[in-house]
């Protein structure tokens, strides 16, 4: 007799998704910040390879998780799927799929820097979900398959086999799961720890900082530009965390320590005692390619690292800081970077509002004039004063450079590419960077004409009158042009004389080099 596979696969789904719900629920229970699938989803980021992980941010850009996300959750649908086609021959024929995903989901947990062996306790209370729920379905399955197998000798099994009292059997038992393992992952979120109660103490805070006016003159008033300031809900946001660490202040420290005469420890609250610095601040991300969006403009409000160094007392022959996030990821970033005079910072506020927890809060560390992924640090918990010959961190194990000054770049907003224009008066516009260094000028050249200047708007001034050189410039310029095709490309010339390249290069391993261009059509 040939067994009907559907229900039995549904029911193996049915179980699975009961038992990611127990684990979730156990997992914010606990206060811990990933359940088992996102301790699967970070495992898989940190064994991707750097030049893959480069692909896929290309490919995907901001969407990234959520495509790996999918992935893992195809992956995982389909195994459950198959755990419950397998219970149709046996009771015990499931448990080395679930063996496998278990195993490979307390890997996960257990292998972080931040683990303790309680977190495979969400890990092992998924499994028992797994096999008492699809005994619990399969149960009925088994007893009307055999009844069927009994009544008919040697006749194959159809759907019609698994009769009306098992259907409902089945469904009694599906719903009675159904609220027991979702309300284990609503309670468990509710009387633990988690995000929700993170976002309530955030929300609570009263920030010593100021709300944001963008400066006089540096915005162009041209439709279609990037905006001079980006909001937070449209800033760019590349990490490597699947779920993002909720921390709560009350309980947040920052270490200082490794080659220093003292060892200094912060609270949120030390931080907020300290002397406030504000500035506007750009920053970028080293995947970003020619032309790319992954970057954006804020009003940062923090406390300056340099005089935080300065109290730890760095000592000789230090030339570099192990930054750690709350997630276990790492940067080194160059000492003099910190202590040169630049507005260097433990951030506290983004836009005159406590960081959002997707942008680092409670702190993140915010460095103009370098990329992020050594200096940037989200979540920050621990700076550790050392040389770089002593230390390894986590883009430059996969073959980034181990300094990574930003690269001098531009690029054209409007006219979009692709965009047929009606009108032959045409309006170039677009945005030009080179944080820590600054933007003198910046030139455009049509189908390739001499390079013209463009015009900018004015820098952003700090008290006392000196310009701020670590945000980005507006550009925009006007041509009159015949019908057809053209093409428009754009450089930017740096305070110290530096013209951007032309010279193309990749994102890998120090950031991309070469003139943004747009193809556009009058008439």
């Amino acid at each position: 007799m040939r067994t009907v596979r559907l229900p039995w696969g549904t029911a193996g789904l049915v179980a699975g998704i009961a038992g990611f719900a127990v684990a979730y629920g156990a997992a914010q229970f606990l206060g811990r910040r990933l359940t088992p699938f996102d301790a699967v989803a970070e495992l898989v980021i940190a064994l991707t390879p750097g030049s893959f992980s480069h692909w896929f941010i290309e490919r995907f850009g901001t969407s990234d998780k959520f495509v790996l996300g999918l992935i893992i959750a195809a992956f995982t649908v389909g195994l459950l799927f198959t755990a419950g086609r397998l219970a149709a021959s046996s009771w015990w024929a499931p448990l080395p799929v679930y063996a496998v995903l278990g195993g490979i989901a307390a890997v996960a947990a257990l292998t972080r820097e931040d683990s303790a062996l309680d977190d495979a306790l969400p890990v092992a209370l998924g499994v028992v979900t797994w096999i008492v729920v699809l005994d619990l379905l399969t149960g009925p399955l088994a007893r009307a398959q055999e009844a069927a197998a009994r009544a008919h000798p040697g006749d194959e099994a159809t759907l019609d086999d698994v009769d009306p009292v098992t259907r409902r059997s089945v469904l009694v038992r599906t719903g009675i799961i159904a609220l027991v393992a979702g309300g284990a992952a609503v309670l468990g979120p509710l009387i633990g720890h988690g995000r929700r109660r993170v976002e309530q103490a955030r929300r609570l805070l009263n920030l010593p900082v100021t709300s944001p006016a963008v400066p006089r003159g540096v915005a162009l008033p041209v439709e279609g530009i990037t905006p001079w300031q980006t909001p937070n809900g449209d800033f760019y946001l590349i990490d490597t965390a699947f779920t993002k660490p909720a921390i709560d202040p009350a309980t947040w420290t920052l270490r200082i320590h490794g080659m220093v005469e003292r060892e200094v420890v912060l609270t949120y609250q030390d931080l907020l005692d300290r002397e406030v610095t504000e500035d506007w601040i750009t920053l970028n991300c080293v995947s970003n390619p020619v032309g790319g969006d992954l970057i954006g403009n804020a009003w940062w409000s923090g406390v300056r690292l340099a005089p935080l160094l300065a109290e730890a007392g760095v000592r000789p022959g230090a030339d570099a800081v192990l930054q750690t996030s709350e997630d276990g990821w790492t940067c080194g970033t160059p000492l003099d970077a910190l202590t040169d005079g630049r507005q260097a910072m433990i951030a506290f506020a983004m836009n005159g509002e406590a960081l959002p927890i997707e942008h680092g809060f409670p702190a993140r560390v915010i460095v103009p004039g370098l990329y992020g992924y050594v200096s940037a640090t989200k979540w920050v918990v621990d700076l550790e004063v050392t040389r770089f010959d002593r230390i390894s961190a986590y883009w430059t194990e996969l073959g980034w450079a181990e300094r990574a000054p930003l690269q001098i770049s531009s690029r054209v907003d409007v006219p979009r590419d692709g965009e047929d224009l009606a009108d032959a008066t045409v309006r170039l516009a677009g945005v030009a960077w080179a944080q820590h260094t600054g933007i003198a000028s910046v030139e455009y050249a049509v189908d390739g004409g001499p390079w013209v200047r463009a015009e900018t708007g004015g820098a952003a001034v700090r008290p006392g009158g000196a310009p701020n050189r670590d945000t980005w410039v507006q550009w925009t310029a006007t041509e009159r042009l015949a019908e057809g095709d053209h093409v428009v490309r754009v450089r930017a010339i740096g305070v110290d004389g530096t013209v951007q390249t032309g010279v193309e290069r990749d994102v890998v391993p120090a950031g991309a080099t070469g003139w943004h261009t747009r193809r556009f059509s009058v008439g």
